[in-house]
């Protein structure tokens, strides 16, 4: 497994870029993954899904993971969120083996999964009460949450009187209200239009900027995965497997101009070449072409 990308090397002599990755990589590791593997029972026999996966999260560090359909990306948040179990090596937070659900993990799912009975504040403090804070404090700590995402009018909303955007960004509030050690987020823009998409990254980089949290995000979209990340995972499909660990050169803070620069279109040129190799197996299913049938004149063709 390679540690960087093989990007242009006025990328790799970049100082701004050295000075960033050395601090990173001086800060204490939250997160390890060690040889970890995962394999299903099926009725024709075992599949692997996972198959040595080995990286580390530092502290404060933005990880996105990527790969094609199929490399196990949401098995491998599942995993790391104690949601499911793993099939061999280990994972460590902070030393300590992740054995099942726990505070110090923040979970957000693409779907929209607030409670539609509760309201926006009523949301957000479920974490809390549900780890015996008093009512008191948990609505105090809700209100500061909700005003750091800028939904504080919407305190007393239900969750079907929100957007979408508006919606993710409670969910992201519920998760960090507990104050975990790190944010697992499994594709949580997925679902979301374009223009909202854009918002919510920028609305999540703020958000990261300004507390204390790790962030290791799944996603498909490279554009994502490079705004967004220090470092980008990549893994392959069948099984998925730790192909390249790359870090993205990508000056901080982050902005939309940025989408053009030589540093964005290196890293993603380098992602798609992983990720769709030239000298690809043939796809399977492109060999079945389906029967069609014409249901217009012969004349009347379109080019």
């Amino acid at each position: 497994m390679n540690t960087t990308s093989h990007l242009p090397s006025y990328l790799e002599q970049s100082e701004a870029v050295r000075n960033r990755f050395d601090r990173l990589k001086s800060r204490e590791v939250i997160l390890e993954v060690k040889h970890l593997g995962k394999d299903y029972k099926t009725t024709k026999g075992n599949v692997t899904a996972l198959k040595d996966v080995n990286f580390k999260t530092h502290r404060r560090e933005f990880v996105c993971v990527i790969g094609p359909s199929g490399c196990g990306k949401s098995t491998l948040i599942r995993i790391l969120a104690g949601l499911e179990s793993h099939t061999s090596g280990e994972v460590l937070l902070d030393g300590k083996p992740v054995t099942g659900p726990g505070r110090d993990r923040g979970m957000v799912f693409q779907g929209y999964t607030l409670f539609p009975w509760l309201t926006v504040k009523k949301n957000v403090m479920f974490g809390l009460e549900m780890n015996n804070v008093s009512t008191d404090d948990a609505g105090r700590e809700a209100e500061l949450w909700l005003e750091l995402i800028g939904l504080e009018k919407f305190a007393n909303a239900f969750p079907h009187e929100l957007s979408g955007g508006m919606k993710q960004r409670v969910a992201i509030a519920r998760a960090l209200v507990n104050q975990p050690r790190i944010l697992l987020m499994d594709e949580p823009f997925g679902a979301l239009d374009a223009q909202s998409r854009v918002k919510m990254q920028t609305y999540l980089l703020e958000i990261w900027r300004n507390i204390d949290i790790t962030v290791l995000f799944i996603t498909h979209d490279l554009d994502e995965a490079i705004f967004l990340a220090d470092r980008i995972l990549v893994l392959k499909a069948h099984p998925g497997e730790v192909q390249e660990l790359i870090e993205v050169p990508v000056p901080r803070p982050r902005s939309a101009e940025q989408f053009s620069s030589p540093e964005f279109l290196a890293t993603k040129a380098r992602l798609e070449a992983l990720i769709h190799p030239q000298e690809a197996e043939p796809d399977q299913d492109a060999e079945v072409k389906p029967q069609m049938i014409r249901f217009v004149n012969v004349a009347d063709n379109v080019e």
